[in-house]
């Protein structure tokens, strides 16, 4: 396990990871989530063997730090994930990036292109307001009082069902919710103008049991590749991990 200061204060994100070839694959999870979990059966594959490896969990989450005064919105993150990268020497990587792990990878892709080669998002969160299926989960309909001192953040475990909950207990409330908040606001200009205005490689799996990727025809025209994927719905890596693995390996 490696770490790296992100607030001036201390307070530090932990990532483990794997030595091989560069460039790096950087896997970032989503909301709740924890990098490994959702991750290492994928990267274990023989497809993807001999590549340096980090699996990386953003503040308030996993193994990282969850200070009380940090503010948890989208650039938040991403300037954290750069602290990660920095310290542990990478550049020009390629990260592979789950719901809201995914709008924190496009943020940080526009504020340090020289971090990131390319881009594998999963069902990343494109625009403010996201619906309650890509990520939000009912959080951001709280006050962060609420969800923190009187109760929402059990009947959000209570509601998400147990594979979600088992990661999600794992994080701080008070920081998944600043979290949730900050997706549900988004960026200016929205992560979906951010990622049309990347040079690097884009790829985008959406689910087929999530239905259509919302203006899909101007993604593309933008350079980014978007795939359906077949038989799955968010969690792209668990219902169908043959396609998110062939496209992470560039062999499709």
């Amino acid at each position: 396990m490696r770490q790296a200061e992100f607030d001036g204060k201390g307070s530090c994100i932990r990532w483990t990871e794997a030595t091989g070839a560069e460039p790096a694959r950087v896997y970032v999870h989503g909301l709740g989530s924890a990098s490994t979990v959702y991750n290492a059966h994928i990267a274990a594959r023989s497809e993807l063997a001999g590549r340096r490896t980090l699996f990386v969990d953003l503040p308030g989450h996993g193994i990282s730090d969850r200070p009380a005064d940090f503010g948890y919105a989208l650039e938040d993150h991403a300037d954290a994930l750069a602290a990660a990268l920095d310290e542990a020497g990478v550049t020009a990587a390629e990260l592979v990036a789950h719901s809201m792990g995914g709008a924190v990878a496009i943020v940080l892709a526009h504020r340090r292109p020289e971090l990131v080669s390319r881009l594998v998002l999963v069902e990343a969160n494109l625009d403010p307001y996201p619906p309650v299926k890509a990520g939000s989960s009912g959080i951001a309909s709280y006050t962060e009082e609420e969800y923190v001192e009187t109760g929402g953040h059990a009947r959000v475990l209570d509601k998400v069902g147990a594979s979600w909950a088992a990661t999600m207990r794992l994080a701080d409330p008070r920081a998944l919710h600043r979290t949730a908040i900050g997706l549900a606001r988004g960026t200016v200009p929205t992560m979906r103008h951010l990622l049309e205005e990347l040079t690097a490689d884009r790829v985008y799996l959406q689910g087929a049991l999530s239905g259509e990727l919302v203006n899909r025809e101007e993604l593309e025209a933008a350079g980014v590749r978007v795939v359906t994927v077949p038989g799955a719905g968010h969690n792209v890596m668990f219902d169908n991990p043959d396609v998110l693995v062939a496209e992470v390996a560039g062999k499709v």
